[in-house]
């Protein structure tokens, strides 16, 4: 293996995937030798997004030349579109980081929430990529699902009450880039200026990750919000404790969760999304209001909500300090 891990970034003409592709590009121990994009192949990914400033041409899904030229890959496909290329990297030998919900969950869970899945067999072998709650598997992992932006927010917020939780309310609001460049591109400006609204209130699909990765048992609710802005989510949790707890363990509980975590950060105030905006940072707040908890998680959903932590992953995967290349 040479000094530099060479990268594919497969659908780099996303979000997520453009962010993925600024990443790997600017990445101290990565060679960014790919991108790919289904629509936009042929256009050189520095036109798509000036301010990335990545000098590379954007081809055509191929596993085989990708394969000769990459070690590994970022994949930001959308879901259903992304298990078919994932199997194929991984038949040629790359480690995967997957940005999509193919790989997050188990089948009949997945099933129920998005449908047939492309590659069931390969479900096993991936590894949920919180990367706070599953380090050690993920270094181990040739195949890692990094989580939806509203999972991310709303698990690290609660966490470290993981074994406390009898009910929790998750209150989420996220700016438009959550639904993707195709779909905020063909929304209406005036759909989301100086307006708030929730949506999929009886059901978002992320409420799947939140079933899995909550303790069996834990009641939640999860209403998700868009609002007037690019990028950055707050989620707001509101925890109903199985047994009493005082404010001081509370406390006690997260500081010991998170004081070790380089991206995780305590905050003595509640948190705002610029302040995340462009890290791959995770600010909480936690106080405790009568018989609950609130706690409100910040983060950029492209960043550490996507493209910041599949690099968080795949630094870990490759072998590579964990906060290289990452701020």
């Amino acid at each position: 293996m040479t000094d530099r891990y060479r990268v594919a970034v497969v659908g780099a003409a996303g979000f997520g995937g453009a962010v993925c592709a600024m990443l790997a590009r600017r990445h101290p121990s990565l060679e960014l030798t790919v991108v790919t994009a289904r629509g936009d192949a042929g256009r050189r990914h520095d036109e798509l997004y000036p301010r990335y400033r990545v000098p590379l041409v954007l081809e055509e899904f191929d596993p085989d030349r990708i394969a000769d030229r990459a070690d590994a890959a970022l994949v930001a496909y959308p879901h259903g579109a992304a298990a078919p290329a994932v199997a194929a990297l991984l038949e040629r030998g790359l480690k995967v980081v997957d940005l999509s919900a193919d790989f997050r969950l188990g089948l009949e869970r997945y099933q129920r929430w998005y449908g047939r899945h492309e590659a069931p067999d390969l479900l096993d072998e991936a590894v949920y990529g919180l990367t706070e709650a599953h380090r050690e598997h993920i270094r181990e992992a040739d195949l890692v699902a990094a989580p939806g932006c509203y999972p991310t927010a709303a698990l690290l917020a609660v966490l470290p009450l993981r074994d406390h939780i009898a009910d929790l309310v998750v209150d989420a609001k996220s700016g438009v880039s959550g639904a993707g460049r195709e779909a905020t591109e063909v929304t209406h400006f005036v759909s989301v200026a100086e307006n708030v609204e929730a949506y999929k209130v009886n059901g978002h699909r992320h409420s799947a990750e939140l079933e899995q990765e909550l303790p069996d048992g834990a009641r939640f609710t999860f209403v998700p919000h868009l609002i007037p802005m690019e990028q950055g989510l707050l989620a707001t949790c509101y925890v109903t404790l199985d047994g009493p707890l005082a404010g001081d363990d509370v406390r006690r509980l997260y500081r010991d969760a998170y004081e070790p975590e380089p991206f995780v950060e305590l905050a003595p105030e509640p948190p705002g999304t610029d302040e995340v905006r462009e890290t791959n940072r995770c600010r909480i707040h936690v106080t405790v209001a009568g018989d609950r908890v609130i706690a409100l998680a910040a983060i950029d959903n492209l960043w550490k909500g996507a493209a910041g932590q599949a690099m968080q992953d795949l630094n870990l995967m490759l072998g590579l300090p964990e906060t290289e290349g990452l701020e």
